[in-house]
């Protein structure tokens, strides 16, 4: 008896082990997830015209190496555009702005201590006292996508004028709405200088090396423009009575 149930005992183990796959019996290949088409970029119905900048709803900042520890950010605090948009014809749009050297702003403004602020717009950085405004105009947009473009245009800092890219995103806009009687249009854009090219070299690490601040800045702009007036419908002439017009 102790035989047979020992063989018992083995017969059902062997029963709930797992199968083993042989040459004629392949593993089953896991099926790839069917890709999953993006969403159509929605027309946005606003009106082509000129657009002056949100100073409210924008954002200019900057942001370098800084020893290869982190990418520090700092921002400009007053800027303004200038903008010729139409969103059937990107390539005809155009813009210019103007940010304050001086209203640069860090997170360390502590005149008892260090006043960062007035270091970085000192003579060895910005020299905003000689240079106190900062332009970029665009030359040519080309339409990289249904929304997103490329700007072609010229960066003036401390005086000298290069060419720069910012690489753009229309974000969407509204005609008009119940709180806001203008047109309403939002950008991202992103780019990259060099600041050794506008004559600001302090600090630049040796080569081979990350000792400093680095040469490259990238900049990030998020910014909003109010554009044209929506056109309202006439209203009724007040009638008097008898359904004169007074």
């Amino acid at each position: 008896m102790n035989r047979l149930l020992v063989l018992g005992v083995l017969a059902a183990l062997a029963a709930c082990s797992p199968k083993q796959q042989t040459a004629q019996e392949p593993a089953p290949q896991a099926k790839e997830p069917a890709p999953v088409a993006a969403p159509a970029e929605q027309p946005v119905d606003v009106p082509a015209g000129a657009y002056t900048m949100d100073p409210m709803h924008t954002s200019v900042l900057f942001r370098v190496d800084h020893l290869g520890f982190s990418n520090y950010t700092a921002r400009f605090k007053k800027s303004t555009a200038q903008l010729q948009f139409d969103p059937n014809n990107l390539a005809a749009s155009t813009v210019t702005v103007a940010v304050d050297a001086k209203s640069l702003e860090t997170d360390f403004p502590d005149p008892a201590k260090l006043d960062f602020n007035a270091e970085l717009t000192g003579e060895k950085w910005l020299d905003a006292a000689k240079y106190p405004e900062i332009t970029f105009r665009s030359i040519s947009v080309e339409p990289t996508g249904a929304r997103t473009m490329r700007i072609n245009g010229e960066l003036t800092l401390r005086g000298v004028t290069r060419p720069m890219v910012l690489e753009a995103r229309f974000n969407g806009g509204y005609r008009g709405h119940p709180m806001d009687p203008n047109a309403r249009i939002g950008f991202s854009a992103t780019g990259v200088l060099k600041r050794s090219e506008f004559g600001i070299s302090y600090g630049i690490p040796a080569p081979g090396t990350t000792m400093g601040v680095s040469d490259a800045v990238n900049v990030i702009v998020e910014t909003e423009f109010s554009g044209p007036p929506v056109a309202r419908s006439a209203e009724p002439a007040p009638t008097g009575a008898g359904g004169q017009t007074k």
